[in-house]
């Protein structure tokens, strides 16, 4: 069976064809929608970049198919037997992975509330290649399934019962990450028995989970992707006091507040751009914004690494994946550094290495664990369970 794993997030369309052997013949990202698109692909040991047009996730499906096209393999002569889709927001509704028809597209639509940014790109996603390969069952793999085993005291908000029986409770996200990398974390390990693992997924969207013995405890993100991390565009953890505060003083209207929470906060919101890379370049540079920026982001893990170890009793691994995670040994380094009270100790020439690896040194009293992001194996796994 080979899957075609369509992953659409905030600002990026990720693809990959997965073979019978659980290995991508091909995969690919199309980078920054809708502000100058890139594609990258990767199939056959080659890879191509070329500039892209992309201005919402429809037309970075294009740009998808385009380079299946260009450079192989050819999904028209050759389908997908299975086309899957990672969708952020499943609610409570979907504790697994649902294969894909009327009834599960409209439980999608009606959770857009809870994930503005991220399930219109799935719908459109899914459109797309239920026209393209209608012979192919499509598969959804929900993000928030992984954190139903959350405890209620992880998940109640302390308000009004009125509120919460309207459905104001956390659900987490980054599910898929954080299940997989948990895992691999316990294998790496030796699979001790009740793991206690904190996984940090950090990219354009971030999220940290502590998960026990495989299953999640707690998770920063919550009814929204809006709340724990400093994101991208995204602020994190907020008093919601701000919210009506700033309306008033700025005579702000309920959209335009909503906008600027969903897409002008975060590093954006403190420095200009939310691209940690070049925000990164900057900071190196002298600049004032971009080096606040950056402290504001490491207190903030710091902090949720610590709280997490205190949840879970102690800890036997910290795992760094997702773009900003894998790639940025100055990150790792400074929030590894701050946790000397947990015992942590980074090996510096680990750290500075590619791929998946332990970067903590032979005295840190638990793992550091550098992991690529696989959602996309994952995925091809959880469709191919989910039909049998």
């Amino acid at each position: 069976m080979r899957v075609l794993v369509v992953n659409a997030g905030s600002s990026t369309l990720k693809y990959a064809l997965v073979g019978p052997g659980g290995d991508a013949e091909a995969s690919g990202v199309v980078e920054r929608i809708g502000d100058g698109a890139r594609v990258t692909h990767r199939a056959g040991g080659g890879e191509w970049t070329v500039a892209g047009d992309a201005a919402d996730h429809a037309g970075a499906m294009e740009r998808m198919s385009e380079a299946f096209a260009a450079h192989g393999p050819d999904l028209d002569a050759a389908p997908p037997d299975v086309v899957g889709h990672r969708v952020v927001h499943g609610g409570t509704r979907f504790a697994g992975p649902a294969v894909i028809d009327d009834d599960v597209v409209r439980a999608i639509e009606e959770l857009v509330p809870l994930a503005p940014l991220h399930n219109p790109p799935a719908l459109a996603a899914i459109a797309a290649t239920l026209a393209r390969f209608p012979g192919a069952p499509q598969v959804a793999v929900f993000d928030t399934s992984f954190h139903l085993t959350l405890p209620a005291a992880a998940v109640t908000y302390a308000v009004p019962g009125s509120w919460r029986r309207a459905g104001a409770r956390r659900h987490g996200a980054h599910g898929i990450s954080h299940e997989d990398c948990a895992a691999r974390a316990a294998r790496m390990l030796g699979d001790p028995p009740g793991a206690r693992v904190v996984v940090l997924h950090l990219g354009n969207g971030a999220s940290a989970c502590a998960v026990r013995d495989g299953a999640s405890v707690e998770t920063s993100m919550g009814l929204t992707p809006l709340e724990g991390l400093v994101m991208g565009t995204r602020p994190g953890d907020l008093d919601p006091g701000v919210v009506p505060y700033v309306r008033r003083v700025l005579g702000l209207d309920e959209a335009a507040a909503e906008d600027a929470l969903w897409h002008g906060s975060g590093l954006k919101g403190l420095a200009g751009e939310s691209d940690f890379r070049a925000l990164s370049a900057r900071a190196e540079a002298g600049d004032g914004d971009a080096t606040a920026a950056l402290d504001v982001v490491v207190h903030r893990l710091v902090k949720y690494v610590g709280a997490y170890a205190a949840v879970l009793g102690g800890l036997d691994a910290l795992v760094f994946t997702g773009g900003i995670g894998e790639h940025s040994a100055a990150l790792r380094a400074r929030v590894v550094g701050a946790l000397g009270l947990l015992g942590l100790a980074l090996d510096d020439a680990a750290n500075a290495g590619e791929g998946d690896r332990v970067v903590s040194s032979a005295a840190s009293l638990a793992a550091v664990l550098v992991l690529e992001a696989r959602e996309e194996r994952a995925i091809a796994r959880a469709c191919l369970a989910a039909l049998g």
